[in-house]
């Protein structure tokens, strides 16, 4: 019995450390692994150690007899509101909010194995969905959204065969987990702010990933790879509570006993990925790698939130509005051999946004286009270890809001996001 305790407190234990922050578009993490300092430009291709298994899992056949991988990156998104014309309603809440970013850190894992030459075995542990907003109070679009969190596990077991000298294939299987809070003050009656809904909801399902590896000469392969959507069945419940003031306490007691405080459910479609990457080496020093990559963000619209008990069973207890469309990414990196053991690492990148326009943008993800900023080391203290630094700055231009949620009496949130996102990382690699 206490072997089984443990087993299902694993995931548990891991998702608690897989921090939920934003750093590529709409609430992707692409922090999976080494490439940091190129931007993550030929992630499909290099196959430079076992994250691989995650970008592009052919890539396997182009590594050592066993291989581990393993790292650690620190995300700091910042989001700080400017209002213009918000009408909050009922709320009469003050405030911008303060910095709705904080830091967060996202880890992974990898290990490969050779069977023999041709075969090669792997498993992956990493987090490909994150996303944290949190506003200081009060702040005038706190019926919107207070705070919004959203944390995933992928484990990822996968396979890759040698065809031939000039063609690899891969694929893999994954198990991933899903757990959502979303926080907003709901007081619907003028006086009683402090009424706090809460929203929990979580769910597992599985999905899939192939990819080829094509090394066209000695200086040039060619990666692709496709991840599947996954989609999630949630459960979960929608509570209220309240700060202790008696017009809160009493809204509160009021709502719960109009049944407003139930057993949810929703359904929830993550995007599928596609990515082509070529690196090229120019010399003995100098290399080269680019990146296509296409997100399917289309598959998330409206999210309707359903209630499973009480007297208001089947119906709407709100919509989550999202209507994202599918993204693409651009990036181009460089690596300069200074010295057999040090490497450093350049990468540029644009990474558009779900968020087509004002009207659509949430408070709770106040997402636009970005611009990627990178530099790294790589360092290899022995042959077959390697340790790799990264930083990025990502850029975002003016973001504009004007989130309109009157008709559900949670007033209009009008204004300006300034934002940018800091990124730092570490990766240890070695083969034995």
């Amino acid at each position: 019995m206490a072997h089984r305790i443990s087993m299902k407190l694993i995931p548990a234990l891991l998702l608690a450390a897989l921090s939920g922050t934003v750093a590529a578009s709409g609430f992707q993490l692409l922090e999976q692994g080494s490439g940091l300092g190129n931007a993550y430009a030929g992630s499909a291709a290099k196959a430079s150690d076992a994250s691989t298994i995650f970008w592009n899992p052919a890539g396997m056949t182009q590594l050592q007899a066993r291989e581990v991988s393993g790292g650690l990156t620190a995300v700091k998104p910042s989001f700080k509101f400017d209002n213009s014309a918000s009408q909050v309603g009922v709320f009469n809440a003050t405030g911008d909010g303060g910095d709705a970013g904080g830091w967060a850190v996202v880890p992974n894992g990898y290990l490969s194995w050779a069977v023999n030459r041709d075969l090669y075995v792997g498993l992956g542990i990493g987090a490909p969905f994150g996303l944290k907003t949190k506003y200081d109070k009060p702040w005038k679009g706190s019926a919107q959204s207070d705070e919004f969190d959203i944390k995933t596990i992928n484990i990822n077991p996968s396979i890759a065969y040698r065809v031939n000298d000039m063609v690899s294939l891969g694929a893999g299987v994954s198990w991933q987990k899903i757990e959502a809070d979303y926080f907003r003050q709901a007081a619907i009656v003028p006086g009683a702010s402090g009424v706090r809904a809460h929203l929990s909801i979580d769910d597992d399902a599985w999905g899939w990933n192939i990819g080829a590896l094509f090394t066209l000469s000695p200086a040039t392969k060619v990666g692709v790879s496709y991840r599947s959507a996954i989609q999630y069945h949630t459960e979960g419940s929608s509570k209220l509570s309240s700060n202790g003031t008696p017009a809160a306490n009493a809204t509160g007691l009021a709502l719960i006993n109009s049944g407003r405080q139930s057993d949810v459910k929703a359904n929830i479609k993550v995007p599928d990925t596609f990515v082509l990457s070529v690196t090229q080496k120019l010399s003995d020093q100098w290399e080269m790698l680019g990146d296509v990559s296409w997100t399917g963000w289309s598959s998330i619209k409206n999210v309707d939130i359903v209630r499973t008990s009480g007297p208001q069973t089947g119906r709407t207890a709100e919509t989550l509005t999202a209507l994202f469309e599918d993204t693409w990414r651009f990036a181009l990196g460089a690596n300069y051999r200074y010295t057999d053991t040090l490497k450093f690492m350049f990468g540029l990148a644009y990474d558009q946004t779900p968020v087509k326009n004002a009207n659509t943008r949430l408070t709770a993800l106040p997402d636009n286009d970005r611009t990627w900023f990178t530099f790294g080391t790589q360092w290899k203290p022995a042959k077959e270890q390697t340790l790799e630094f990264g930083l990025a700055y990502l850029y975002l231009q003016n973001t504009k809001i004007n989130s309109n949620k009157s008709s559900e009496g949670r007033g209009t949130v009008i204004g300006d996001y300034d934002s940018s996102v800091w990124i730092v990382g570490a990766q240890y690699s070695i083969a034995f």
